[in-house]
């Protein structure tokens, strides 16, 4: 028996996948990033200053005292055959003109939701809906409570059936690989549906 595919397939590095992670100021995405990256994740994180608080509204996530600038960046190898490079967006309003860059090239997009503030949670809906990259919803469950019942906050947001609703907890290792393992399969169902 011939091993030489197998040596051969030994020797070449997982391929590389780009998943942007996105969604609204304060829903968990530098958190998400994170808790999964196998290297220290890259983050551009400030301190929130009183001209920013007023505009960032912080006041309903009290908490609260850095946001992301710029962008995070992180990586988790999946398995020998595929590496997630993971791109957190930045969340404020006035940061969405890097939205473009750094969606470029993705093969989808994990899209976080804070239930309890809906209001913040269209714009990255919409976005994605417009961009036509494959995203899957995923609902941060802070404080591990469900704020609203799946098929309401579907039907507030006005997600299509064919995206996929999940809850996950971003600061949980596992709980974040599932949201990602989640887009993957989102993304490659409708790379085989196009491809039919």
């Amino acid at each position: 028996m011939d091993s030489k595919p197998s040596a051969e397939r030994a020797q070449r590095p997982p391929a590389p996948v780009k998943i942007v992670i996105a969604g609204g100021f304060g829903v968990g995405k530098t958190t998400a990033v994170a808790a999964i990256s196998e290297i220290s994740p890259l983050t551009t994180e400030a301190a929130i200053t009183s001209v920013g608080a007023e505009i960032d509204r912080v006041g309903e996530v009290p908490a609260k005292t850095t946001t992301t600038v710029a962008m995070d960046f992180g990586c988790i190898t999946i398995d020998e055959d595929v590496k997630l490079y993971l791109f957190g967006t930045p969340g404020q309003d006035r940061f969405g003109f890097m939205w473009g860059d750094l969606v470029r090239g993705a093969l989808g997009a994990l899209v976080i939701v804070d239930t309890r503030r809906m209001d913040d949670c269209y714009p990255a809906v919409d976005y994605f809906e417009k961009a036509g990259l494959p995203f899957v919803v995923g609902v941060n469950m802070f404080g591990g409570e469900l704020a609203h019942e799946p098929d309401d906050i579907r039907w507030a947001l006005a997600i299509a059936d064919e995206v996929p609703l999940i809850m996950f907890d971003a600061r949980d290792k596992l709980s974040v690989r599932d949201a990602l393992l989640a887009v993957l399969r989102n993304t490659f169902a409708k790379a085989r549906a196009a491809a039919s």
